[in-house]
This record gives structure tokens, sequence and C-alpha cells, in this order.
């Protein structure tokens, strides 16, 4: 049973044709090697292509049987699924064992998401006396206008700021390049701050040039000092919230979604892969559907006979 050259085929699919990031790579090639290290446990002697659907189902109880939440267990199997499908792609199978392999019964965990006067809130307690206050409202306003995974703030370039056109050129997972829409009260702010702090800094730390947002040092700004300035502000304004940068971007997503934007633009705009990636922000409050269908379904008036 030899794997080693069929997951090295793969590593370099992942990381040449699918341009993932580092740690997604590791993270299939953990599932691959989590399932071969199943079938040398169970002495079975099997080649990638010769591996059954009852294999892969016998996996999956076994990793149950340890403890590995559904979960888990579902992100596994759609490691091996990838993995199955790039053997699909070379050639070296015509069937995969996972198609008919039940993915395990998770539920959905919905994100924390901001309400627009929690948002508000926030944005108040900023201490606009400050550099660094008047550094944070913009980073608040353009992690809420754009959608912005924390790496990609900290990583925003002076060049890639389009307000001309109203842009943003953004370096997304696996270096992927997207352009995204950037609201006018968020270019506000970031002017105020480039015309009042950043340009004010008396030096710039070598490969910070480029970077729009700098620590006192004039530095780029790391992922846990956006971290903290966040955390200080929610609980300067009082949210119990568990409130971090990525919580921004799902109240930017939740609020579009929820006032009638098309789910593609929304998914466009936060760089998924998957559209099924995109729909986690279509949970609309109970409310809202109850409403929504007495007010426009035929039949939704039950006062009427």
């Amino acid at each position: 049973m030899n794997w080693q050259p069929t997951i090295n085929g793969f590593k370099s699919y992942l990381q040449l044709e699918k341009s993932l990031a580092k740690n997604s790579v590791e993270a299939y090639l953990s599932d691959v090697e989590r399932f071969v290290s199943f079938l040398e446990c169970h002495q079975l002697n099997v080649s990638p292509e010769k591996v059954t659907q009852q294999q892969i189902e016998q996996f999956l109880e076994w990793i149950s049987v340890l403890g590995m939440s559904a979960r888990s267990q579902s992100r596994i199997l759609s490691g091996l699924k990838a993995f199955y499908n790039y053997l699909l792609m070379e050639d070296l199978i015509t069937i995969t064992p996972t198609d008919l392999v039940d993915t395990p019964k998770i539920g959905r965990k919905l994100p924390e998401v901001l309400n627009i006067e929690e948002i508000n809130n926030i944005v108040a307690a900023i201490d606009l006396s400050t550099p660094e206050g008047l550094r944070n409202k913009a980073i608040i306003e353009t992690l809420y206008s754009c959608g912005l995974r924390v790496s990609e703030l900290i990583n925003l370039q002076l060049s890639h700021l389009l307000f001309d056109e109203g842009f943003i050129r953004i370096i997304g997972k696996g270096d992927k390049e997207r352009i995204a829409p950037i609201g006018s009260v968020a270019i506000k702010h970031i002017h105020i701050y480039l015309k009042h702090v950043r340009n004010h800094f008396p030096t710039i730390a070598k490969g910070s040039e480029d970077i729009l947002f700098l620590n006192r040092r004039g530095k780029k700004l790391t992922r846990v000092m956006i971290f903290t300035i966040i955390k200080n502000l929610v609980a300067k304004a009082g949210i119990k919230k568990n409130v971090s940068p990525h919580t921004f971007r799902h109240s930017f997503a939740t609020h579009l979604v929820e006032g009638g934007a098309d789910l593609r633009a929304v998914q466009e705009m936060l760089g998924h892969e998957s559209i099924t990636t995109t729909e986690i922000y279509t949970h609309l409050d109970r409310s809202y559907l109850k409403q929504a269908i007495m007010d426009f379904h035929p039949r939704g008036n039950l006062s009427e006979d």
C-alpha cells in the first residue's frame, strides 16, 4: 500500500492549480493521512484507487467512536471527497467511493452578528482626540463597509485604494485578488486618518511603506492588535456579545442579504469560493419570515375565511 506518490500529486494540485494557502493544503493532507492511518490500523492493504464506499463509512464510524464531533467528521469527509475528485480528474479512477457517503448530520452554527445600533455604539466609543482613535475609526468603518477578513485588513495597501472608482483591491485567501466596493463613510474616515495621522509619521518601517494602517512605530498592525482594539471598544460600548474582527464581516454580509442583496454579489464581495458558504447569511429571524408570509402570501392572513 503506497499512498505517498498520490498524496504528493494531490498536494501539488492544491498548491499550484487551486492556489490554496499553506494551512488549507495541510488540512486537506491531514484528512487523507488520517484515513491512511485508519487503513493501517485495521491492516487493510488497499491502494487509493481500490478504496470502497464501505471502507470510507467504516472510517467515519471509527473516528466517531474516537470522540470526533459530527462537524469534524463532516470536514474530514469533505477533504476525502476533494482527494477523490482529484483522482477522478487525473483519470486514476472512474467512480469515487465518497459519492454516496452520507454527510454526518450537524447543526449549522450561525455566526454572531451585530445590529446597526450596536455597530454605532462601538464607533461612538472611539476616542477621536487621539491619532490611534482616528485610525481605529477608519479600521472599524473599513471592516464593516467591505466585509474584510482581519488578514485582508492588516495587509490593505495604499496602492490598492481605488477611491475614484469607489473600490478597493483585496488580496484574499491563497493570494487571490478581488475588487470590492467601499462605502463613502469608510472612504471619508480613511481620508481623515491619512491626512491627520499617517501622513505625519516621521519614519515608516521597511516593508510597511505601502501598508494603510500602521501602529505608532510606523509598522503594520498585527492580527492580535486588531482583536485587542475591538475587544476594548466592545467592552467600552457595553456590548455583551462575543465580538471579533470577523463579526463585522458577518454583520456586513447579513445586513446585505437581509436588505435584499443578490447572494451571488455578496459571494463575490466576500471572496467565497462556494455559494454554499455565503448561504449561511440567509438566516433571517423568525418574526421577519412570519410577517413576510402574512403580508405577501395569498393564504397568509388566517383571520380571513
